[in-house]
């Protein structure tokens, strides 16, 4: 017991060990942590930990193929060191055997709780980006499967580098409307803006159920949504069906956003024109002021807490940051080149805008092949 306590003194060990298992990290990475932790093995205390802090505290209706897997080489790695396995660990994984079937995974719709912890350095330089006090956690249900069309609802590398962005630089996001471009996926990037004390957020997506589940991941983290397009209120989160190849001038024109966000959409060069073109759209606010008025919209001007944005002249443009792997040059050259024509300037602020740490337990994130751009309209 004396050993348990002297680890649960230790917070950050045990705090990364305890993140890295809920966020489910690869078996081997939380392993290691547990082996770190232990001097080199994995001893009783440190199993005990595990039982008392993760194990026990996880729900095997949708967890329970990752806690199979889990359970399996922690056994496997504490006998392979002569050491003695809890008999807890035996049970729940026997336990895990009889109601966890091998072909689960396999199951394209097949889906799990994810929880990421954005963990806040004490000694941060940047006071005004550390609003949040110490840690943020978000529960996510997110897709087993990458395959069969289900790519909407799993996490990737450019939607956690984005929302560490935000909870970065709250101050950017603090009091402006916000639209998360098509591919809003989870809805992680909504929970991070919310928490940034955003006047308006708004998430779209071209598909109904990521839509659904991106519903349900923004309930599971107390925030209201409203998936008809009613007006905003209060801690209240946008969900809009909106693809970008039938994306018009009328719809966004509703929108009006001070900032435009996306996470991985520069990837096929067959979606570029559109990106490109609902990007202008939504960046070239002067066209979009004078489309209100020759519509009849002229009584959304007069009600909208953002008009001062609407002309060059009375306040900033909006802008658009993008975060992206760049995993074709040519793709993204391509992008390069829609861009210019469209009279959008993209400027790469990826080292002058370094977002922090936030996730230092994930050791499956690579960070450093992830880029942030910054589009703003080129006016005349």
């Amino acid at each position: 017991m004396e050993k348990e306590e002297e680890l649960q003194e230790s917070a950050t060990p045990c705090l990364h060990l305890v993140s890295a298992f809920f966020a489910c990290e690869p078996p081997d990475f939380v392993i290691s942590y547990a082996r770190e932790f232990g001097g080199g093995s994995i001893t009783e205390s440190v199993q005990s930990f595990i039982w008392n802090g993760c194990i026990n505290k996880s729900d095997v209706k949708y967890n329970g193929p990752y806690l199979k897997r889990f359970l399996k080489k922690l056994i496997v790695e504490i006998e392979s060191n002569g050491d003695v396995v809890l008999d807890e660990l035996y049970e729940k994984y026997i336990f895990c055997l009889a109601c966890v079937k091998d072909d689960e995974l396999a199951k394209g719709n097949t889906r799990m709780l994810r929880r990421f912890s954005f963990l806040f350095p004490k000694d941060c330089s940047q006071a005004s980006s550390c609003q949040i006090l110490g840690k943020l956690e978000v529960t996510l249900q997110c897709s087993l499967n990458m395959l069969e069309g289900d790519t909407g609802c799993s996490i990737w590398p450019s939607g956690l580098f984005l929302s560490e962005f935000i909870l970065s630089f709250p101050e950017v996001f603090s009091g402006k409307s916000c639209l998360e471009q098509v591919g809003s996926g989870v809805g992680l990037v909504g929970v991070c803006l919310a928490q940034a004390n955003c006047s308006k957020v708004i998430l779209t997506d071209g598909d109904l159920s990521t839509l659904a589940n991106m519903k349900l991941n923004l309930e599971l983290n107390q925030l209201a949504t409203d998936m008809l397009g009613h007006t905003q209120i209060n801690n209240t989160v946008q969900c809009l069906y909106l693809p970008w190849e039938s994306a018009t001038e009328n719809e966004l024109c509703e929108f009006m956003p001070d900032i435009v966000l996306g996470a991985d959409v520069i990837y096929d060069p067959l979606c570029l024109p559109h990106l490109v073109r609902v990007l202008t759209m939504l960046l070239k606010r002067e066209d979009l002021n004078l489309h209100y008025l020759n519509n009849g919209c002229k009584e959304h001007l007069n009600g909208n807490t953002h008009a001062e944005h609407l002309s060059p002249a009375l306040g900033q443009g909006p802008v658009a940051y993008i975060a992206s792997v760049i995993r074709n040059i040519d793709t993204f050259n391509c992008f390069l080149s829609l861009a210019e024509k469209a009279k959008l300037i993209v400027s790469d602020i990826t080292d002058t805008m370094k977002p922090l740490d936030l996730f230092p337990y994930l050791k499956s994130y690579e960070r450093s092949s992830i880029r942030m751009f910054k589009i703003s309209y080129l006016c005349k």
